[in-house]
């Protein structure tokens, strides 16, 4: 008889194990000379969110400079109503036509600003190239920060972490110019606007009072191999309909269809938002559920900014360098040899499709509703 696979569960204690080097190369907090930084973002949502803790130890320790954010045109949304940014702008780097057009705007923004250090929380080889243009042009700051200890980088790392989960990469970066680190979970800035709206939603369903678990049930479209599929789901919510609780479907325009395919198992009991919510009033939503079920997604990320107890199920990705951050957050894997692939396609999908809903019943989080 062949033993199914074990489902093996990952919280931060299991992915933060790379000892961080405490030794204090630089103590950049204490030059009186940092007026002006840049801090350098772009990468995916769920990477994005994560920094915003990288971002907040930042502010805290230079609380006089002024502190602008330089990130792609998709994510400028998080950060509208940020106070801890004078400036946020961007400049779509992504783009194909025009790509060349984009670097130089990039150049020239950073150049007329005229910053005392620059931040750069990437780990490509795009930001790095920029600077190097930046610093053989001689315009350069004095002060360069990244995540790698090379040129263009001016603050060199005494240690690096290259297959450690990503906030720990960041940090390291703190660590050898002297920042404290002092925040362990994303950090929002969400406009009184935005939860007025997102609670006036629950309400319209009739939410606010009752017990409902939200289910992040999808993934870019380029992830596919992340999702764990439309039918487990709709398993999943038979479940929580025995249980008296009512589902909530959250997602973007990439994961319209598997919502709809969800929801349409069980419409009296599926309320499917997907699609209907702007990025910040996610967390507001989330804050108000009992727990979530989410797929490796930019969006458990954001759902990490809250409290709510959440399960994350990873398949092709690595749960030790993906689940967001946060004790209350447990990221699932299958323990099956073709795991962590990364791969965007699959004939099997071994490490989803032999994950049934039965084996996530006993890890379902049963805590209550969660304060923000």
């Amino acid at each position: 008889m062949i033993r199914p696979p074990s489902l093996v569960q990952y919280q931060d204690a299991d992915c933060f194990t790379a000892r961080l080097d405490h030794t204090v190369v630089h103590d950049l907090p204490r030059n009186a000379s940092i007026k002006r930084i840049l801090v350098i973002k772009w990468g995916g949502m769920g990477d994005i969110v994560i920094s915003t803790a990288i971002m907040e130890d930042i502010r805290l320790a230079f609380p006089q400079a002024a502190l602008h954010l330089n990130t792609m045109p998709a994510w400028q949304p998080l950060f509208d109503h940020d106070v801890r940014f004078s400036r946020v702008w961007c400049v779509n780097l992504q783009q194909k036509p025009g790509r060349w057009r984009a670097y130089r705007q990039w150049l020239k923004e950073v150049v007329e600003m005229q910053y005392d250090l620059i931040v750069d929380l990437q780990t490509n080889d795009k930001s790095r190239g920029l600077l190097t243009m930046l610093r053989l042009m001689g315009k350069a700051p004095a002060l360069l920060l990244g995540n790698h200890p090379r040129f263009p980088y001016t603050i060199r790392q005494t240690q690096q972490l290259p297959q450690a989960h990503s906030f720990q990469i960041m940090q390291q970066a703190l660590l050898s110019a002297g920042i404290p680190l002092r925040t362990s979970s994303p950090k929002l800035h969400i406009a009184p606007s935005s939860v007025v709206v997102a609670e006036q939603l629950l309400a319209l369903h009739g939410l606010l009072s009752k017990s409902f678990a939200i289910f992040l049930c999808g993934s870019h479209a380029n992830g596919l191999t992340k999702r764990w599929g439309a039918a487990n789901y709709a398993a999943l919510v038979a479940y929580c309909i025995n249980q008296g609780e009512r589902v909530v479907l959250l997602g973007g325009r990439d994961e319209v269809e598997e919502c709809q395919a969800i929801a349409s198992q069980h419409p009296w009991h599926v309320v499917n938002l997907c699609g209907q919510t702007r990025l910040l009033e996610v967390p507001v939503i989330c804050a108000h559920a009992k727990y979530i079920v989410a797929n490796d997604t930019g969006t458990a990320h954001l759902a990490a900014s809250t409290r709510t107890p959440m399960m994350v199920i990873c398949g092709p990705t690595n749960p030790l360098r993906v689940k967001p951050t946060g004790q209350q957050v447990v990221a699932l894997q299958l323990d099956v040899t073709c795991k962590n692939c990364y791969t965007w396609q699959c004939s099997h999908h071994s490490c989803m499709r032999q994950l049934s809903p039965q084996q996530l019943l006993s890890y379902l989080p049963t805590a209550g509703v969660a304060d923000a």
